[in-house]
């Protein structure tokens, strides 16, 4: 697991050079905006709402010493929670409404790679790739915020909430790497063969959204480059899998 954690994280390198050098960036830019957008609206109500949670939270605290203390303790907490949650809807919303403008890129790289001009894909239309990508988010999104409200919860108990940092940011980074896996998958597997391939390379989705999630914290500039880079190094990534297993339509 680890090594296939460190594999997704690896196939990050050289990712601006090949983008410039298949002249993809222009795929990007709607995405991008989607993504500036998205980030932006989450961002403002992350921050609306973390007081609002905290003081709540701190309504079980009666007594008046310590009060303040506490108070700041479950205001961070708030924001922790209210980030997680927004980071989590975050992912989902970019990665629904960016799917059909994803397949090209991880389609022109897939040709890179392996020298063949076409390919015997799937043959879906843009409704339809746009139609995958909201089904195969919200049944990640589903499933994730299930994993993710008891890990939060963890957040009041010390020393737990340190390997729970480490918990969150794993359960995060595998739904990440998943959706920025399938933008490849969807040519080759229907939805159920694509759920089953990624579960059984869940380190390779992990490293990739690991790294995906540690662009986030670049403030600006992290949404900007984290969803050129991160399918990118996953397309690079998926396609190797893929031709390992022979399941590379040719």
């Amino acid at each position: 697991m680890i090594q296939n954690i460190l594999k997704g994280i690896s196939a990050y390198s050289g990712t601006f050079a090949l983008i410039s050098k298949l002249k993809l960036w222009k795929f990007f830019f709607i995405p991008i905006i989607i993504s500036v957008i998205t980030a932006t609206i989450i961002g403002i109500t992350a921050y609306g709402l973390s007081d609002n949670i905290g003081q709540f939270i701190a309504k079980i605290w009666i007594w008046d010493w310590g009060k303040d203390t506490f108070t700041s303790f479950t205001t961070f907490i708030g924001f922790i929670i209210v980030f997680a949650i927004g980071l989590i809807f975050y992912k989902h919303i970019i990665m629904a409404l960016s799917a059909p403008f994803m397949s090209p890129v991880s389609e022109k790289i897939e040709t890179h790679l392996t020298g063949i001009e076409k390919h015997n894909h799937r043959n879906t239309t843009f409704n339809q790739q746009l139609v995958r990508g909201i089904k195969i988010s919200s049944r990640n999104l589903i499933r994730e915020l299930i994993i993710t409200i008891p890990i939060l919860l963890l957040k009041f108990i010390p020393v737990v909430n340190i390997f729970s940092t480490v918990l969150l940011v794993l359960v995060q980074g595998y739904y990440a790497g998943f959706g920025n896996m399938d933008y490849t998958l969807e040519r080759h597997f229907n939805y159920k063969d694509s759920v089953d391939f990624i579960r059984k390379n869940r380190g390779i989705a992990i490293g990739n959204g690991i790294v995906f999630i540690l662009f986030l914290i670049i403030p600006v500039i992290g949404v900007i480059i984290v969803f050129p880079l991160s399918v990118t190094a996953a397309s690079l990534k998926t396609v190797e899998l893929l031709k390992a297993d022979n399941k590379l339509l040719t």
